[in-house]
């Protein structure tokens, strides 16, 4: 198995740079903000950089994927952030949980806004807001979603959206989408771990092996049952990823020439498991 306890996630490739630029280049095109975050690892998947880039722009928060994700844990980020001041939605994107909650948080966090619109007459003018995230979390699901009709391209990879994008999702609403954008660098390891645990990073920056032990290790010192529920195994606390994975491999029958457990075939099994929720609604971060 490779060392897997060194290695570091990292992933800047250029068209993010050029995301970031974009970014603040259409802002004055733009009434307020929407950051698209996973459910599951609200603080790690929100751009640090964000705050600074738009600055006193209004802002909406959405926590997509929260059907996933555990809902007491997604409950107190939501009293977190409302602590903060910010407007905090739970939704699901695919299915629309939550997002007829959408316009009225729009409504709220841009209250100053309509307010400057209509004292110069422009009532009905309509609100612009970028759609900002980093990749895979639900940006193009949520503006699909929206628009009740599929404008926007959707896959379950990083990556996809590379170009700005409007689009009119009635209500006097208006979305502009941009690209996925991570930050230059993770100052925290486990930041870096979590982004490829959800899928944020590309599999083919790292070692999908490294990545499912990290992430078995992860789960068996907070959701051991999880494991031992999902795989039908019995874990302990002192096993290593590798040797979870491997009990997972032998149960599953995923052997090689020779009798050789299919590390690979496991890996990728465990990662796209958790990813849809089929290890259960786990959120790897609290406020």
């Amino acid at each position: 198995m490779p060392d897997y306890i060194k290695q570091k996630v990292q992933w800047f490739p250029g068209h993010m740079a050029k995301t970031r630029r974009l970014i603040k280049e259409s802002l004055n095109l733009v009434d307020g903000v929407v950051e698209i975050v996973d459910a599951r690892i609200p603080q790690s998947s929100k751009n640090p950089e964000l705050d600074d880039i738009i600055q006193k722009k209004p802002k909406i928060l959405l926590l997509n994927k929260c059907d996933i994700a555990d809902s007491n844990a997604t409950k107190l980020w939501v009293d977190y952030y409302k602590s903060k001041g910010i407007f905090a939605l739970p939704v699901d994107c695919r299915t629309g949980k939550g997002l007829n909650k959408f316009e009225g948080a729009v409504k709220g966090a841009l209250k100053d806004v309509i307010s400057k619109n209509e004292s110069k007459g422009m009532a009905n003018k309509p609100l612009r807001l970028m759609v900002v995230g980093i990749p895979n979390t639900g940006k193009s699901s949520f503006i699909n979603r929206m628009g009740k009709s599929a404008k926007a391209k959707v896959a379950d990879k990083a990556g996809v959206t590379r170009q700005n994008q409007w689009f009119n999702v009635g209500n006097g609403i208006e979305l502009l989408d941009t690209p996925g954008v991570l930050w230059p660098k993770f100052d925290d390891p486990e930041v870096g771990d979590k982004l490829a645990f959800i899928g944020s990073v590309k599999d083919e920056v790292t070692d999908i092996q490294t990545l499912a032990c990290r992430l078995l290790e992860s789960l068996s010192k907070t959701r051991p049952s999880a494991i031992e529920e999902r795989y039908k195994i019995n874990i302990s606390a002192d096993m290593q990823g590798w040797e979870i994975l491997e009990e997972i491999g032998r149960k599953r029958g995923f052997l090689i020439k020779g009798g050789e457990i299919d590390y690979e075939r496991a890996a990728v099994i465990v990662c796209d498991e958790f990813r849809a929720g089929k290890l259960g609604r786990i959120s790897l971060e609290l406020p």
